[in-house]
């Protein structure tokens, strides 16, 4: 194999290398929405908590308590989903170097590098997936605050106009 051959092959991971570190970068800043999230939610619970029972507006606990869970449940999921990525991010910095180590000491055993990129490639695509469920759950939460927000506070506001407008 020629040298250009060689780089042209190791630089050939860095492409997926620079695709997961772009997701752990954007997922990191998920994680910390949602742990932010989860915190504000936390404190908006003890707050109502500490009011009389006659005071506390069921309803009002139910959502929060339900969106605690949800907020906790979607980090643990980023938390899983960055672990992931890092462990994809790794298998294909080994791939890359491992291209190398193999012509340099002259052993011909193209199916490593093979077998490493494709390990992190089946990361890479777990992880988004993970990923596309943590947005489901992101959406139900929302879509629960809503529904609330409509059910106690519409009244005297005007109709909604219809999504095709």
């Amino acid at each position: 194999m020629s040298t250009l051959t060689v780089l042209s092959a190791m630089i050939t991971p860095v492409v997926l290398i620079l695709a997961t570190g772009q997701l752990i970068l954007t997922t990191s800043q998920r994680l910390a929405r949602s742990i932010e999230r989860a915190r504000k939610l936390s404190e908006q619970f003890e707050e109502l908590m500490k009011k009389k029972p006659s005071e506390i507006n069921t309803e009002k606990k139910e959502l929060l308590y339900k969106l605690l869970y949800r907020a906790a449940y979607r980090s643990r999921k980023l938390q899983q989903t960055i672990s992931l990525l890092y462990i994809a991010l790794s298998v294909f910095v080994a791939t890359s170097v491992t291209i190398g180590l193999l012509e340099a000491i002259g052993y011909m055993a193209l199916w490593v590098p093979v077998a490493l990129g494709l390990f992190g490639s089946v990361f890479l695509f777990y992880a988004t997936i993970l990923l596309i469920a943590e947005t489901r759950m992101a959406l139900g939460a929302v879509d629960l605050e809503m529904n609330y927000l409509i059910r106690n506070y519409s009244a005297g506001m005007p109709p909604q106009p219809q999504e095709d407008e």
